[in-house]
């Protein structure tokens, strides 16, 4: 395990997977910060949205209630029924007419709200008259209770008593009431009538209330102004709604305090938030109590959400990571078995990667370089099989060479004994190309220096042969001398010039030897102003060099050998220097030709190439 992890696809997993989840472990918990106090901040907000608008349900709520009183209030046929005194002796019929008036007006206000269970007016003669829903009257004493003394209390202003686990005088209802009243007076005279109590359903109390939770283990709760609890709601059944009950039981009394009206009071303790805001219409304090427990139900979800998110990033993280150091370490073991086919002497394989810039780069050089080893294994191997066959071809051309020397040599001296010099340098001359171009033993190189001599012998010859019709001129550097070059390749140059060029001309010609250089190449140049070619003999030349095949004027004899001519000149140069060097051919018709023969430049003194 430890050495996989040490190679490049081990170690670049690692150190990405490392950095993802690092970046990703920073990211989630200033995320998770951040998403903590939104939180809490939107909690807060949204505990005051809701108290306010809990304030404001409530204050239609009320106005609605107040409403209906006010129009019992400006009824002046009620008030007028209700001021009537019954006269002694008076028929009881007109009793009964005025009490079924008096309940047709009040039934005519229970059916107006759906949410009325009763309605009762009490005149100021103690006579109760009510239209509820309730099934018989009500046989309660009401002039003991608290709601009655608080209506006496009342100067025509509203009073807010609460809810009551039963109504208070419609019979026969044991659920919950929501009971006010107030005072009425006579308004023309303001003189008091009696008494309205109006007893509703508990749930649009409940209903209104309850927009202030913001969480099911929420307690929301109605004050008066005297610290009573007027009505509360009931959080669910749950260890959070426990909390939030005990939490309403241990409010201060005098918390919040003196409220303005439209204001929200916020209280952030540590196991619960507290909002309270005022019903200016009652004037009474709502006070929503919310345990953390709940409030920390939001962040939970937030929690659940950020480990899923962070368990699929981990999941991708680790997939990226595999796939990106794979895609990286690919090319490099591919690279690594090619490179070990080499070390085994394998060099046909390439490697074949598209990945990154760098990476292309490093395998199409390694590729390069295989290719340029095998070409010059080949090369090599070419060439030695050229020299051999060179070697061969010389010494099938010799007939006994050492009596050949020795028989040119005694020519050489009888005709110096006779004083016959220019036979003799004829004789000389042949005896020494034949000497040089029958010695391979040493090496298949020469310095320019002996190639130029066996051509200067090689020129006595056709110069006198042609009669002086071919002037010659060696026009080489003394620099240059010392270059060492193949065997024997210039005179198939210059055997091809005068042969081809000069001999079928009419008139002197020129043939010119000379050195140039380029940037790394030593060029010899050999051009003459014979009869050159046409075109189609140029490209077929040409053709000839580029595919190593035999060339015009490569002289083959009946035996089907082939001599030393253009096309093994250029293929043992090319063989030995690389496709860089080698032979170049240009020619015109009656303008001449002009061969160039490109060898890699030999290093001058103080060059360290």
């Amino acid at each position: 395990m430890r050495k996989r992890f040490q190679s490049i696809h081990g170690r670049l997993f690692l150190i990405f997977l490392f950095s993802m989840l690092g970046l990703l472990l920073v990211v989630s918990l200033v995320y998770y910060q951040r998403a903590t106090e939104q939180i809490r901040d939107k909690v807060g907000v949204i505990a005051e949205k809701n108290i306010s608008q809990t304030v404001g349900l409530f204050e239609l709520l009320l106005k609605g209630y107040d409403s209906v009183t006010k129009s019992l209030n400006s009824n002046n046929e009620l008030m007028q029924l209700l001021q009537q005194k019954t006269p002694a002796g008076s028929p009881e019929v007109s009793s009964v007419n005025r009490e079924r008036q008096i309940t047709d007006i009040l039934g005519a206000i229970f059916y107006s709200r759906s949410d009325i269970v009763g309605i009762h007016v009490i005149s100021s003669q103690g006579k109760v008259y009510s239209f509820d829903r309730s099934i018989g009257s009500s046989t309660r004493d009401y002039k003991k209770t608290d709601w009655y003394a608080e209506l006496q209390k009342s100067r025509g202003d509203m009073r807010w008593l609460g809810v009551y686990p039963t109504a208070p005088l419609s019979g026969g209802i044991d659920s919950p009431v929501f009971v006010f009243g107030r005072q009425l007076f006579e308004l023309s005279t303001m003189k008091s009538v009696g008494y309205v109590l109006i007893e509703t359903e508990e749930d649009p109390i409940l209903s209104a209330l309850s927009n202030a939770s913001i969480g099911p283990g929420s307690s929301v709760v109605i004050r008066d102004a005297a610290g009573r609890v007027i009505v509360r709601t009931k959080p669910e059944a749950s260890e959070a709604g426990s909390e939030a009950e005990r939490e309403t039981e241990a409010l201060p009394a005098n918390w919040p305090g003196t409220l303005k009206k439209g204001e929200v009071a916020v209280r952030d303790r540590a196991d619960a938030l507290l909002t309270a805001a005022r019903i200016g219409t009652a004037d009474w304090t709502v006070v929503g109590v919310t345990p953390k427990r709940d409030l920390k139900l939001e962040l939970k979800q937030t929690q659940r959400f950020l480990l899923t998110v962070v368990i699929l990033l981990v999941v991708a993280a680790t997939a990226l990571a595999t796939l990106v150091s794979r895609s990286f370490s690919l090319p490099f073991k591919r690279l690594i078995q090619q490179m070990k086919q080499v070390e085994l002497g394998n060099f046909q394989g390439r490697v074949r990667v598209h990945s990154y810039q760098e990476l292309n780069v490093l395998v199409g050089s390694f590729n390069r370089m295989v290719h340029q080893i095998e070409d010059l294994i080949e090369r090599e191997k070419l060439s030695s099989i050229s020299e051999k066959n060179a070697q061969l071809q010389a010494l099938q051309s010799q007939v006994n060479p050492h009596f050949l020397f020795n028989t040119l040599d005694m020519i050489y001296w009888m005709l110096d004994e006779r004083e016959n010099d220019r036979l003799g340098s004829l004789i000389l001359a042949l005896s020494r190309i034949f000497r040089y171009s029958s010695d391979w033993e040493e090496a298949s190189r020469a310095p320019l220096r002996l190639e130029l001599e066996q051509l200067r012998h090689y020129l006595t010859i056709i110069e006198t042969r042609l009669g002086g019709r071919v002037n010659t001129k060696i026009e080489v550097e003394d620099r240059w001398l010392g270059a060492q070059v193949p065997k024997m390749i210039l005179q198939p140059i210059v055997e091809n010039a005068v042969k081809y060029g000069l001999e079928p001309l009419s008139r002197e010609g020129t043939l010119r030897i000379r050195s140039a250089e380029t940037e790394d190449a030593l060029v010899i140049v050999v051009e003459d102003n014979g009869v050159g070619m046409d075109e189609e003999t140029l490209v077929r030349v040409r053709r000839s060099l580029g595919d190593g095949g035999a060339a015009p004027g490569v002289r083959e004899d009946a035996a089907g050998r082939r001599g030393i001519g253009l096309a093994n000149v250029h293929r043992r140069i090319a063989l030995m220097y690389g496709e860089g060097f080698g032979l170049r051919i240009e020619s015109e018709r009656e303008r001449g030709t002009k061969i160039w023969a490109s060898f890699p430049k030999p290093a001058e003194e103080g060059d360290n190439r």
